[in-house]
């Protein structure tokens, strides 16, 4: 019997990465009935510890996966899809976005104190300018400070007492921790989750983007399309198509978060400002009709990522972003994302 060729699926070598990469690995394994082998691919931004904004932003991380991907090493990418630029580069396709976890960011601390009840001059990690402008406006007493590194390795300045807290993305604890680790990733660690409602999230926060080439083989891209969840493809389409449509990247403090509840979606999204009252903000709610019918035609139609584009559910996520965006840039948000873009002296 002729042993089943393995899919080679490339990731960067943080233990996050590896954890992502390996969930994804066992789904697909089971979707395709062939093995999945990792390829461990290091990115300029693994190996430079300069900010992301002075690397040109998180897609970054993004580059060099592309590369090896379009050069053959790899069949396909795991991706977080927050770290990827809005604009999706020819030659390539996000073939599934699994079912996304948990998109709250949480605070960790050494003993569970508050965010909003740290004392004046505690210091909190966190390299995100939307995270950075959260904290001030909850606490504005405590300073922060840019830092870059893995989980383990900013927690670790929590430990040993460099930083009073810092600002981790909820998924990234909950996927380390589900990878096989013997003891939890917080430890005596504590965490509080900030709720969406007030603290809105990076767009696309907690999914993985599932990447391949746009002419793989249709077996692959049919394994891989098994792995995707509609409605989770839904939410992270318009709350990136809001983030597409006011032209914000890594320089611009945004938050974009959507939910859906039956035939109704939720979504907050905030631009922030130099000042609390400079901030834009907009809350939108409303009833899809059909919601159903066009999950049921996202289904029935993807057998790619490109059909998956061009989907009625899609089109659809992509007209309420855009909608979304409208607004903030009418209410003033242009002037936010004009003024982080600007190169400083």
């Amino acid at each position: 019997m002729t042993t089943p060729t393995p899919i080679r699926l490339g990731t960067r070598r943080s233990r996050l990465a590896m954890a992502q990469s390996g969930l994804v690995a066992r789904a697909l394994e089971r979707a395709s009935g062939r093995p999945v082998e990792l390829v461990q691919i290091t990115s300029e931004g693994d190996t430079n510890r300069a900010s992301l904004a002075s690397l040109g932003g998180a897609g970054v991380f993004a580059t060099r996966l592309r590369e090896a991907l379009a050069a053959g090493e790899c069949d396909l990418l795991v991706h977080s899809l927050k770290d990827l630029p809005v604009e999706q580069p020819a030659g390539f396709v996000i073939a599934a976005i699994p079912e996304r976890a948990d998109a709250r960011d949480v605070v960790i601390t050494r003993d569970g104190a508050s965010l909003d009840d740290l004392p004046r001059g505690s210091v909190v990690g966190t390299g995100s300018p939307r995270r950075i402008e959260q904290v001030r406006r909850v606490n504005p007493k405590v300073e922060t400070r840019d830092i870059r590194g893995n989980i383990d390795s900013r927690m670790g300045r929590v430990r040993d007492g460099e930083l009073d807290a810092v600002v981790l993305a909820a998924a990234g604890l909950v996927r380390v921790d589900a990878d096989g680790a013997e003891t939890t990733t917080l430890g005596e660690l504590r965490a509080e989750h900030r709720g969406l409602a007030l603290w809105p999230t990076a767009a696309g926060q907690a999914a993985l983007a599932v990447e391949t080439r746009d002419d793989a083989d249709p077996e692959l891209l049919s394994s891989i399309a098994a792995l995707d969840s509609p409605l989770t493809r839904f939410t992270v389409s318009l709350e990136r198509a809001a983030l597409g449509g006011i032209e914000a990247g890594c320089h611009a403090p945004v938050g974009v978060h959507a939910d859906v509840a039956g035939d109704s979606v939720r979504v907050r999204a905030s631009v922030y400002g130099a000042d609390v009252h400079d901030d834009v903000t907009v809350d939108h709610s409303e009833r899809i009709g059909g919601v159903q019918d066009l999950i049921d035609g996202y289904i029935r139609g993807h057998g790619s990522g490109a059909a998956a584009d061009s989907s009625g559910l899609v089109v659809r996520a992509r007209e309420i972003g855009s909608d979304l965006a409208r607004r903030l840039l009418e209410n003033g948000a242009a002037d936010i994302v004009t003024r982080e873009a600007s190169p400083t002296s």
